[in-house]
Parts: C-alpha cells; structure tokens; sequence
C-alpha cells in the first residue's frame, strides 16, 4: 500500500514537472541573461569571490539552460507530428511554441557584457560555430513544423529568428576575433619584402662588367608621421576626464599589439616615454587603468563587433525586429489561437525582456569610453555633434574620489558598482609567519586535503586585503619615473628593467647586501626579503614606528603581496620561481619547528580561548612579534648551509642573517632602501610575466602587477622595443 502511495505521488512529480519545465526553464534563462548583464561588468572592478563565482555559475547555466529548452521544444513538436502521442498539460500550441524557440537561440547569444568568463573560451569559437548552425537548425526546424498548420504568428517568428541568428552570430565573432591567432592576425601589417634585391645585382654587375663606376649605398628615408590629434593631448598641464580617455584611446590603439607578443620601434618608445615623465602619478595610472579596461573589454564583450558601422546596423536591426514581433504579437488575438493565459503572460515578458535587455545595452554602448573618443575626434564638431556631447555628458567626472587609505564598506561597495572603477584597487597579502603560527589541526588538515579545497580554503583564512592607497601609487611612479630618465638607450633600459634589487642596492650604497639577491634565485630572494621586512617590521624601536610609518606600510604592503603571486598565484610569476613551491614549505617546515621549541604555539592557543579567532587575524598580535624576536635572537654565526646541507631549502635563518644586517642601517634610510628593493622586486616580475597572463588577469579584477608592467611598457622599461627609427633603401649610384 505505501508502495503504491509513494509510486502514485513520484507519479505525481513527473507529470508536474513534464507539464511546467519548459516554462521554468524559458524563465530561468531570462533571469540568467538580467543577471549577467547587469552584474558581468562588475568582475573587471572587483576580485571577490562571492561575487565572481555566481557570476561563474550563471555564465555556464546560462548555454546549458538554453540548449536543453531549445532541444526540448523541438523534440515537443516532432511528438505531436505522431498519431498516437497525445498532448497533455498547460502547453499545447505548436504555434507557441516556435515562437518561443528564436528567444532561446538569443538568450544563447548572450548580453553584450560577456562573452568569455575566462581567456581561454576564445578559443572555443569554433564550438559556438558549430552550436549556431545546430541550434538555428533546430530552431528552424521547429519553426518550419508549423507552417503547414496555418501558424499565424509566422511573422513575429521571423522577425524574432532573425534578431537571434544576428546576437549569436555577434558572440561567435567576437569569440573569433579575440582568440589568440587571429588577435594577432589582425595586428600584422602587410609583409614587407623590402627592395628587389636580385634585380639591383643584376645591374650593379653589369656596370662592373662594362667598368663604370657604381656602388651600393642605403639611403635613409625620413618616416612620414602622420599627425594623430590624441597624440596632441598631454602636456604639464593638469588632465582632465576626458582628455585621460582620449589618450589612454591613443595608447591603446599602438600598444595593443603587447597582447600578441608583438615588438615595437624606438619612436613609439619615445614618444610614449616623453609623455609618461610629464605626468603626475594619478594621471599616469588612470590612463593605465583606461587602457587595460579597452583591453578587457576587446577580450570578453562584444565590444569588437558592436563598435564598427556594420555593428550599430544590425544591431539596430535586430532591435527594430524585436519590436516589431512584440506589435504584431499584441495585435494577434489570443482567444482564437487557444492559448494558455500564463503562456501569454510568459510571451509578453520575453519580448519586454529582449527589448529591455536591448535598451540596457545601448545605454552601456553609448555611455562607455569608446563612444566618448568617438565623438570628440574633431575639434570643430557640427551642430549635432555638440548637442550629442552634451546628452552624452563626455565631460563628466569619470573618477569621483581619488585613492583612499581607510576607505568605509559603504564606499567600497559604491565603488564596486560605480562605473568609474576600472579594477579592483586590491592589494592581496599573505604573509609566511602568519601562516605557520595559524596552522590548521591535523585532522582538518588530512580531511580538507583529502577532498581537494585546500588552496580555497588557505585563500580564506590566509589571505588579506589591503587598499591600493595614493602614498603606495605615488612611491611606485616616482621610482619607475627615475629609472626611466636613466634609461636613455636600450642597454641601459635593459639593465634597470632587469634589476630585482640590486640596481636599488648600488643606487643606495648597500652593496654588501648584494649577496641576497644576486646569485640566487629570484624565489629565494623573495623568501628571504619577506621574512626580512616581517622581521623587521615587528621588531622596530617605538621611536622609528611614527617617524617611519610610510616607508615601513609600503614594503609590508609589496612585501605580503610579492608572497601571495609567489604561492597564490604561482602563474604571474612561473618563469621565475625555479622551485619557489619548495623552497616555501621547506621553510615553512623550520618555521613550524622552531615555533614548537619555543611554545609559540601553545600560547597562541591560549590568546584564542581569551581573545577570540578575530584578533589573532589582525595582525601584529602579542604572539607574532614574539615570534619575530625569537628569530632574530638565534645565533647566527655560522650560515645555515654549513650547518644543514643543502638538502633542505630553507631561507628562514638566511632571511635572520639579512634582518640583522638591515638593522644595523640608519632607521629611515634601512625602509627606503628596502621599499625601493620591493618596487624593483615587483617590476621584475611584472616584464616577465607573459603578456597572455596579465590579460587573463583582467576578467579577475585586474591585478597591481599588471598595471605596472603597462606603466613600465609606457616609460621605456622593457624589451617590446626593438625596431631601429627610420627606413633605410638602397640606392644605385653610377659615377664618382
């Protein structure tokens, strides 16, 4: 008897669910495509997880849902072509159901905010070829099934398959066109074979046999600059808004190709690097936030194919096409047509959906930076023109507050929605010490390494977040605007941007700390600067704290954040760190020892029994200080290779060696040469991360390290330089 109750009412759901799931699906996947406009554009303006995982989720949720209702639909309609299948529940209209079919295929498409999640969907556009000839067949199909039947909502059909077939053919081109080959395609000139080597020979030959007098020389042709009115912008005068846009535009169009590997010639550097020196620190990085958002959003919008004349007709077309289906379908009368009250609700709310998410994307399209470049390239605008910059507002205040050091909850989340932020402003800090005096039990150690969230797990509880603040941005650019006046020719640029820290060292007369950068590598230096700067940094005389509190809030800044990209994120820096991983847990390991000699942690315990898990995170706490003091207070005569082999990689004791030799510098003078060591340390792996990673950093919430390789790109620092200025030809000259 209970079997046959719990049969029954399984029965039950599976009826309810045959009846209803086509219109929870067709209305999860409207919801999808709100979500994803609306909140797409916030993951380029924030790293957050509980943010860019949704995201992440209703991304793939969003094809996933779409094909299945596309597939479901057509397969409805080939049951009713059958004799003996009977149609039961709310949806028996053939008619609208094809109807409902084109709204998929455009839901399929996508919002214009997104097209990849990731870099790598670039280059799946050939499955999304495939999947546009399949589902626009499928859809067809449906469509075609109910022709015989005398549909007489055929016109809106076609009207809505044709705005869908055009917004997924969009999304399969912008997925072509920003896929690795044919981005870098699109940026190679025309080949150059230069001059006709063979022939000039063969002439030059036959002077020699007729003994006249010629020779060969090159000759150098003056380039022909053409005179680009963004380049006109940018002197010491102070920048506004949208002079930054319309030059970051400028820089974007010739430096674009950085994404691509792509070399560039002495005159581009020049040009670039007399403009940069000239700028104060907060226009600098706001033309370099500019600039990589252009990059962002050519990688994973639509923005490639929206923003080109065929763009704006077939998006006006497809707009017109919707809202014309939605005119036809109100003057349809339902009652003749049979159909469901709820499915006709359901209707209007697909059509009013496609017409808002039209509306939303021409507001973005018009208010964006592409659009305000486009319509101030003249400097003597029409009539019209005037009146569209003035509906437009191009000369609002893009930036309403400049960096804050102490920013409110309330103004981080405006400034997450603000359409101002270009990226996160987010300074990720992990520190060793930290990590090994907060070491899990373990048991939930075993068990979470077991299941495989261990990194997911150590981002949470580890890793803090410090704001990208004006006193940090000012340090950086004035360190990179010096080593730019110094890089007048190419090997001396080549030496500063390889500089890790010694250049810094020399610079400031430290050259016995030498020794801890050169020679070793890069990991190891990185190791050992951090537990350095801990060291010192909780272990400074009350008097330096005031006097020095800049200096010493930069490096622990870098300091924390060189760690995080290190054992975090190990693909910024992969050319660099040999075996970073290693050297890390290795030292970690002797830490983890030399903390339980001194019972460190078991007073750690008991500041958690008392204070609560909350205070140990903030760090400095009673316990981290005391453990820095134990560190330094080993006797460190002999180094620790000669005492423990190299078998162990271990720096902590190194890194003790180094402390004691920084503090035996002046107070001031030991923080600014050790915050210059950590720019140098941050710019080297910043030129040596691939330009492929710091682009698939954008979609992330951009990263500091990526907008300091920009910046040094810009100033002169770096290896895409290597072009000669000017053209040389060569000439046959016959006579003396």
């Amino acid at each position: 008897m209970r079997f046959d109750q719990a049969k029954k009412g399984l029965l039950h759901l599976k009826d309810l669910y045959d009846q209803w799931d086509l219109r929870g699906f067709i209305i999860l996947s409207l919801c999808l495509q709100i979500v994803l406009i609306i909140a797409a554009p916030l993951r380029k303006r924030t790293s957050n997880n509980y943010i860019n995982v949704p995201i992440w989720i209703a991304y793939l949720l969003a094809d996933y849902i779409a094909n299945y209702s596309v597939g479901l639909i057509a397969k409805t309609q080939s049951q009713r072509l059958e004799p003996t299948t009977t149609t039961t529940g709310p949806i028996q209209n053939p008619n609208l159901l094809a109807f409902w079919a084109p709204f998929l295929l455009l839901h399929l498409a996508g919002p214009d905010t997104i097209t990849a999640y990731a870099l790598q969907d670039n280059e799946l556009w050939l499955r999304h070829f495939f999947q546009l000839i399949f589902q626009t067949a499928a859809a067809g199909y449906v469509f075609v099934l109910t022709l015989a039947s005398g549909n007489l909502l055929w016109p809106p059909t076609l009207l809505m398959f044709v705005t869908g077939f055009i917004k997924y053919t969009e999304r399969t081109r912008s997925l072509y066109f920003a896929s690795v080959r044919r981005f870098r395609e699109s940026l190679l000139h025309d080949p150059n074979p230069g001059p006709d080597f063979a022939k000039l020979m063969d002439v030059y030959f036959t002077m020699k046999q007729a003994n006249l007098p010629s020779k060969i020389e090159m000759i150098l042709e003056p380039q022909k600059v053409a005179v680009n009115k963004l380049d006109m912008i940018g002197n010491q005068k102070p920048m506004e808004d949208l002079e930054i846009i319309r030059k970051a535009y400028g820089f974007f169009l010739t430096f674009r190709g950085l994404l691509s590997d792509l070399i560039f010639s002495f005159r581009e550097r020049n040009q670039s690097r007399s403009f940069f020196l000239l700028r104060t620190p907060r226009e600098a990085f706001k033309i370099v936030e500019v600039e990589l958002n252009l990059f962002y959003e050519i990688l994973y919008t639509k923005v490639v194919v929206i923003q080109r004349p065929s763009g704006y007709a077939t998006r006006l077309i497809s707009f017109l096409a919707a809202l014309s289906a939605l005119v036809l379908f109100i003057l349809e009368p339902k009652s003749s047509q049979h159909f469901h009250p709820f499915d006709v609700g359901l209707t209007y709310l697909l059509l009013a959906g496609t017409i808002v998410l039209d509306v939303l994307s021409f507001i973005m399209l018009i208010y964006s930076d592409w659009t305000a470049v486009a319509v101030t390239k003249t400097d003597r605008p029409n009539f019209i023109m005037k009146l569209i910059r003035k509906l437009l507002l191009v000369k609002r205040k893009r930036w309403p507050n400049d960096l804050m050091d102490s920013p409110t909850w309330f103004s981080r989340f405006k400034d997450v929605l603000s359409f101002g932020r270009r990226w996160s402003q987010a300074i990720p800090q992990y520190n060793l010490i930290y990590y090994c005096l907060n070491q899990r039990s373990m048991i939930v150690a075993n068990l979470i390494g077991f299941i495989g969230i261990t990194n997911l797990l150590d981002r949470l509880k580890y890793v803090r977040t410090k704001r990208f603040n004006k006193r940090l941005r000012d340090f950086i650019f004035h360190q990179l605007q010096v080593k730019s006046n110094m890089a007048v020719d190419l090997e001396t640029s080549k030496e500063i941007y390889s500089g890790r820290g010694d250049w810094a060292l020399r610079f400031e007369g430290c050259g016995h700390l030498l020794k801890y950068i050169n020679g070793v590598d890069y990991d190891e230096s990185l190791i050992s600067w951090h537990i350095a700067t801990d060291l010192c940094y909780y272990t400074d005389k009350d008097e330096d704290l005031v006097e020095n509190e800049s200096s010493r809030e930069i490096c622990k800044y870098l300091s924390n954040y060189m760690l995080y990209l290190l054992i975090m994120q190990p693909a910024m820096l992969s050319g660099l760190a040999s075996i970073g991983e290693i050297r890390y847990r290795d030292t970690c390991a002797e830490a983890l020892k030399f903390f339980k000699s001194k019972k460190l942690l078991s007073k750690l315990e008991k500041e958690k029994k008392i204070k609560g898990d909350e205070n140990i995170k903030s760090v400095p706490n009673p316990t981290h200080i005391k453990a820095c003091h134990n560190i330094l207070g080993v006797n460190t005569e002999a180094k620790p290779v000669t005492v423990k082999g190299d078998r162990s990689k271990s720096v902590l004791f190194d890194a003790c060696i180094l402390a004691k030799e920084l503090k035996e510098l002046d107070g001031r003078r030991k923080w600014e040469v050790m915050s210059k060591v950590w720019v140098e340390m941050l710019c080297y792996g910043a030129c040596n991360c691939r330009a492929y990673t710091h682009a698939a950093q954008l979609s992330k919430g951009g990263n500091l390290i990526t907008l300091v390789w920009l910046l040094m790109v810009h100033l002169g620092l770096g290896n895409q330089f290597q072009i000669s200025e000017g053209h040389a030809r060569a000439k046959l000259i016959v006579g003396k």
